[in-house]
């Protein structure tokens, strides 16, 4: 396929293809890169996606271990040749798993066990049976999840890290209560849907969202079963030299005074620009909640909380009105384990607004929930995204798998537990040097920023033609070319696959790389790829002003 380098082509062009979501529009680019894999001997970098290519190793070193032990926990009850064995037992298991940790010693995953063990019962004071039956029987997965919004000693343990993670350390009064799901889209899912069941969002009804943001955030209110009237909040401010600082107006926000406006949606640090809200925004977003709209409902998605030291979360600041989405997929370099918490303060208003209902809403919704409880009125909005995640009438089977919930409790544990923060240094080293590498070989200038997590990068194409060539330079691309020609070229030409920043509502002319997924020398690549197709527009467009 023939890149889009005049207007004749850009007239060829589908013009779909502007239309369609980025990550769908990645197909396409990588067909495109195969192609040129095919013509060009080069090889394929996926730069689009933000699959890590990283794991964590210590906490899956204990799932396994922790395996080990409940099999030989399950053959102690039965044991047939024939491959069948009981299901672990109460009675006498702590014992049981002391004795198995220090026969085990010193084997890959045993400390991390022993560890999480005595800070539970240290911390907590847990039940030594209780825990650890608990968790053989998520290991080898014999039961339904009891209880189903999220397993006992898996809450306490997430508890835990959100509120170190995603509270600085410092969260709020009261606790949080905890939905584990099929990861942070799954997350996504039930919070539209149970918003929508329990009359707290309406079809038609105003929303904001901050943007650029993950494309689902952008599509899912567009369907017709929300059909939301959106109010995009961008963050298009900008520095003194003319650089994008990735932060919102102050009185962009100030909008959602208007009690019109019913929830707002954030990825927070952001996805594609991959910033942290600074001090000024979160304040005037607490400033709106605390004076002006008390009720607006607040969905902050923080997978990428972790990758700012000090991050701190609007559940922590903003904690009766907000409901946090937190993934464990990118900092443990687990996405295929699709695991993730929704989470929820005891004091909310989602609750509060749904026992000030109209009767005869409160009527349909003891007809939707009466199977499950003969006091629909004390059931939790959480305890509802649990069973809406089911139908309802398949209640009795929610919740995440057991062993997930066991690999999402270990993931919490390591880092819990490493006091000195070896694997977040770890961490943020490998995907900076990856940003240092992608934007000095593009020749452009990263102001440092400690509010920036680095997962993602996002290049304005048009201040940079701006900064080298000026405005009569950017106007000649703009006339000339369409905004998906970068990507297509570098897709085409180099093999290379990154994604617009214009499907993600961000700056037409900008591209979103994943930092996560490549090696530093690949980034190298991508950056002088990204320099040299601007410096041949910049030629091109010489010769036809010469």
């Amino acid at each position: 396929m023939e890149y889009l380098s005049d207007k004749s082509s850009v007239a060829r062009m589908d013009k779909d293809l502007e239309k369609i979501s980025p990550f769908e529009l990645k197909n396409r680019l990588i067909e495109m890169a195969d192609e040129s894999v095919k013509k060009m001997a080069h090889v394929m970098l996926n730069a689009g996606r933000g699959n890590p290519n990283w794991i964590a190793t210590e906490p899956r070193e204990a799932f396994f271990a922790l395996g080990s032990f409940g099999i030989e926990e399950c053959r102690r009850v039965m044991n047939m040749t024939e491959g069948i064995a009981g299901i672990p037992e109460r009675t006498g298991i702590a014992q049981r798993f002391e004795a198995y940790l220090k026969q085990k010693e010193g084997t890959p995953g045993i400390d991390l066990l022993k560890r999480t063990y005595n800070y539970m019962l240290m911390e907590h004071a847990a039940d030594p049976d209780d825990l650890v039956h608990e968790w053989a029987e998520s290991i080898v997965g014999d039961q339904y999840p009891v209880p189903d919004r999220i397993l006992k000693y898996t809450e306490i343990l997430v508890q835990d890290y959100l509120n170190r993670e995603m509270c600085n350390g410092n969260p709020p009064q009261g606790k949080f209560d905890l939905f584990a799901t099929e990861g942070g889209t799954a997350g996504m899912c039930y919070v539209f849907d149970s918003l929508e069941e329990n009359f707290l969002l309406h079809k038609g009804d105003s929303v904001a969202l901050m943007v650029p943001v993950f494309t689902p955030y952008i599509e899912i209110p567009e369907l017709a079963r929300y059909d939301y009237d959106v109010l995009n909040i961008s963050a298009d401010t900008m520095s003194e030299d003319g650089l994008h600082t990735w932060q919102y107006k102050v009185e962009d926000i100030y909008k959602l005074r208007d009690p019109k406006y019913k929830a707002l949606f954030i990825v927070n640090p952001s996805n594609p620009p991959s910033y942290q809200l600074n001090k000024e925004c979160v304040d005037a977003i607490k400033d709106v909640v605390e004076r002006w709209n008390p009720n607006l409902m607040i969905v902050t998605d923080d997978v990428y909380g972790t990758f700012v030291p000090g991050f701190r979360s609007l559940m922590a600041d903003l904690p009766q009105n907000t409901i946090c989405v937190y993934s464990f997929s990118k900092y443990f370099g687990a996405t295929g384990w699709r695991v993730a918490v929704t989470a929820i303060h005891e004091n909310n208003v989602f609750d509060k607004m749904i026992a000030t209902l109209p009767r005869k809403r409160k009527s349909e919704l003891a007809k939707r929930y009466g199977s499950l409880t003969m006091h629909v009125e004390d059931m939790k909005f959480i305890d509802r995204m649990v069973a809406d995640s089911r139908q309802v009438a398949l209640n009795h089977t929610a919740g995440l798998s057991l062993p997930q919930q066991m690999q999402m409790s270990l993931f919490a544990a390591f880092s819990l537990l490493d006091t000195e923060d070896k694997y977040r240094h770890a961490m943020l080293n490998l995907i900076h040097t990856r940003l240092k590498a992608l934007w000095e070989n593009t020749g452009f200038i990263l102001p440092d920023d400690p509010l920036r997590a680095g997962y993602y990068s996002e290049i304005d194409m048009l201040i940079w033609a701006k900064k080298f060539y000026g405005d009569a330079f950017v106007q000649y691309l703009k006339a000339t070319y369409n905004p998906l020609d970068v990507v297509f070229r570098l897709a085409n030409e180099t093999g290379l696959v990154v994604l617009n920043g214009g499907g993600f509502d961000g700056p037409e002319w900008s591209i979103r790389v994943s930092l996560a997924n490549l090696n530093e020398k690949d980034y190298i690549k991508i950056g002088l790829s990204i320099r040299r197709i601007l410096n041949e527009y910049a030629e091109k467009w010489r010769k036809e002003n010469n």
